[in-house]
């Protein structure tokens, strides 16, 4: 499946205009069926949708036949047996856990606790350094009413500075409060990401968190800018299983972590969740350039916890046809889960 977006959606890692991804469904003998969805992003390149599709296909036989009550351990299988392909897992095993949930007559949002109905999403602004070009983008976010604002940055400091400074521009004239968080997309080094963060302070320019800035595995790097940055930085692409965030931990590598449920599944996503919180770490909940399809197990899975510090769920706002999901409306940065129930 291949959707135009709104506009080009640009980070320190590449840049594209269309999402792309594959639609994995799994039907049960006894009628009952979930649908789960495998994005495509710069993060796993490798993961392209023919590639995704090659994997599907190869597991597929292990698969027929199985109970579906083994849901977490058949995705653990597939992991295990492709263990760079983490998007395709993880769209696997949600589609078989809905199918699962689908059986036992409860919805993903009772399933992870039912703690609330609404949920408010920040909207990412893309590295676009031709501020003219992205401005419809920045316009229509503050039409729509968003208050907090994920920045894409490079890694080159004196450029990032100027995109900042612009983007701020467009917000302050808004005349509305507003937050900003910066996503580095690992685009950065210790140096590079505390000078951004001096220059942005002593502009004036506040930053809520820093989310990775620094290459996933660069572990020295990432301890010596938590302890010196001054705004939380919180680990994305270096957490996709429980032992990266039990490293995060043992090693203060971060102040807290992204959870995306494409690239970590259902089973390991609750592993990641509770061991945070255990440590006190911040929590954030993100996506990849998903539909409502791949969208909705992170938004359940956010209200139905309420647990989460941060949110960052607007994929589907990039798309130019969002379809509905599971029964959540969405509400200008607001998405609605009446029902869901």
């Amino acid at each position: 499946m291949v959707r135009p977006m709104r506009t080009t959606f640009a980070t320190s890692l590449g840049s594209k205009t269309c999402a792309t991804s594959v639609i994995v469904t799994v039907c049960c003998e006894d009628g009952s069926a979930g649908v789960g969805e495998v994005p495509t992003s710069f993060v796993l390149p490798h993961e392209t949708a023919a590639a995704i599709s090659g994997v599907l296909a190869e597991v597929r036989p292990a698969l027929c036949g199985k109970s579906i009550q083994r849901w977490a351990s058949l995705a653990g299988q597939v992991r295990r047996q492709f263990p760079r392909f983490h998007m395709t897992a993880s769209g696997l095993e949600v589609a078989l856990f809905r199918a699962w949930l689908a059986g036992q007559g409860k919805s993903e949002w009772q399933f992870w606790g039912g703690k609330t109905e609404t949920l408010q999403t920040d909207i990412t602004i893309p590295f676009v350094p031709d501020i003219k070009a992205l401005e419809p983008w920045i316009l229509r976010a503050i039409r729509t009413g968003f208050t907090t604002y994920k920045v894409k940055v490079s890694g080159k400091v004196k450029t990032d500075l100027d995109f900042c400074r612009a983007v701020y521009g467009y917000l302050n004239d808004a005349g509305k409060p507003f937050v900003v968080r910066l996503d580095g997309n690992q685009g950065f080094s210790a140096k590079s990401a505390l000078d951004l963060l001096d220059k942005l302070g002593r502009t004036g320019l506040a930053v809520e968190l820093f989310e990775q800035p620094l290459v996933r595995d660069d572990d020295a790097g990432l301890k010596t800018l938590t302890k010196h940055a001054g705004v939380p930085i919180i680990a994305d692409e270096t957490v996709f299983c429980e032992d990266d965030c039990k490293r995060v931990i043992d090693r203060r590598l971060a102040d807290g972590v992204n959870i995306k449920i494409a690239k970590s599944g259902i089973a390991e996503s609750r592993k990641i969740y509770r061991l945070a919180r255990q440590a006190g770490l911040k929590l954030m909940l993100g996506c990849m350039t998903e539909t409502m399809v791949g969208l909705s197990a992170a938004i359940c899975f956010a209200a139905g916890t309420g647990g989460f510090d941060y949110i960052d769920l607007d994929s589907v706002h990039f798309l130019r046809r969002r379809d509905a999901f599971g029964g959540i409306g969405v509400d200008g940065c607001v998405f609605r889960l009446g029902g869901t129930r």
